[in-house]
């Protein structure tokens, strides 16, 4: 298991509501649990439904798409140690114990595509 970013909303979200409102964004839906985005003719994985919205990125394409996808569903995106995600002047930025650290620009990230990171 990777590191986990969650989409946190103040109020809950059932299933049905989520199906319906990511839609309209683009998102799609695989299997029953599983939400995708499109690129370059492919559907890639962006998060799975646990009852909330929970992502295992391999690429800042995911972490954008997770950003995108949290902004629809009116949410944040938190990682696993408290540091908040977030896109300021077109930038992806990481919130962590004061400190901003800047992931890389959030259009350019989208059309790059879901190449994985390398070790």
């Amino acid at each position: 298991m990777g590191y986990e970013l969650r989409v946190v909303r103040e109020s809950p979200l059932a299933f049905a509501e989520l199906a319906k409102a990511i839609a309209p964004a683009g998102f799609g839906l695989r299997g029953s649990d599983e939400i995708v985005a499109g690129h370059g003719g492919g559907a890639h994985a962006v998060a799975r439904w646990q009852g909330h919205l929970v992502g295992e990125p391999g690429s800042d394409w995911q972490v954008a798409q997770l950003l995108r996808l949290s902004a629809v569903l009116g949410a944040r995106l938190v990682g696993e140690d408290g540091e908040v995600y977030a896109v300021r002047d077109g930038v992806i930025e990481v919130l962590s114990n004061g400190s901003v650290m800047e992931i890389g620009k959030f259009d350019e990230i989208i059309e790059a595509g879901p190449a994985a990171w390398t070790p």
